[in-house]
Formats: C-alpha cells, sequence, structure tokens
C-alpha cells in the first residue's frame, strides 16, 4: 500500500517535472543583439515529430501582416504569424534533446539544421540552428 501511495506522489508531482524538459509549449524568442522579445512561437508534439509556429510578433514597430517574402519553399508569401518555422525535429534517444528537423528565420528566408535542448529546468530552451559547422544559438524563454 505505501509503495503504491509513493508510486502515486511521483507521477503527480515528477511527471509535470519531467513534462517541462520538453520544448513543447510556448516561447519567447529574443533577439541576439538587443536581448528584446521578437516572438512568440508554440511548439507542438506531431506523434513524436515537433513542428513550430509564430503565435505573435512581438518585436517593437514590426508589421503584424508581414510576409515571408524572402522564403523559397511553399512558405514563400505566407504571413509570418502563423508561419511554420519548426518541422521534423525529434526525440534523441536517451537525451533530451530533438534533432533532425529544420528552423527557417523569416527574417532572411534562410533554412538551418536545427537542434532543441530544454535547460534551466525546462524554463529556457537553446535553439541551435546551422549549416555544417557554421552556426549560432539563441536562448527562448518559455511563456507557458
Amino acid at each position: 500500500m505505501n509503495k503504491a501511495l509513493a508510486a502515486l506522489v511521483f507521477v503527480a508531482f515528477g511527471a509535470p517535472a519531467m513534462a517541462q524538459m520538453s520544448p513543447v509549449g510556448l516561447w519567447k524568442s529574443l533577439d541576439d543583439k538587443t536581448h528584446a522579445p521578437k516572438s512568440e512561437v508554440r511548439i507542438t508534439d506531431n506523434g513524436g515529430v515537433l513542428t513550430g509556429k509564430v503565435e505573435r510578433v512581438l518585436r517593437e514597430g514590426a508589421d503584424p501582416h508581414a510576409v515571408c517574402d524572402k522564403c523559397a519553399d511553399d512558405r514563400k508569401g505566407k504571413p509570418v504569424v502563423g508561419l511554420e518555422i519548426i518541422r521534423g525535429a525529434k526525440k534523441v534517444e536517451g537525451k533530451d534533446v530533438w534533432e533532425e528537423g529544420k528552423i527557417l528565420d523569416p527574417e532572411n528566408g534562410k533554412t538551418y539544421t536545427l537542434r532543441l535542448t530544454p535547460v534551466e529546468g525546462g524554463s529556457k530552451l537553446e535553439v541551435r540552428g546551422s549549416i555544417g559547422p557554421f552556426g549560432r544559438t539563441q536562448t527562448w524563454v518559455r511563456v507557458q
């Protein structure tokens, strides 16, 4: 009986903490130079594959009706709000890391290889975009 109760307590209190070590949720992206908020991106899990869409543009003076005119694929001419910027990320077995996906920078239309790593108990997300050995890492902050 005590073991069953202990297991229930672990599940009740441990599961939310473990669930936070996932990129799934709403994130605030920050400008690399100014650290000002740029956008909110919602990452969802679709059968083990993550996608992420821009929910809001937060950059001061940004056009809320802007389109991705520099995109070269099916996203060309689509509104930035609602735009799928993360595609195809999958969890690496045995690690709290998601790879194999792509991330689009709507400002320049370029697509980068993606790695997502939750840090600080899942309150932040390291978002690494790279082309070959070159890349950069942004830290996003969890909104919810």
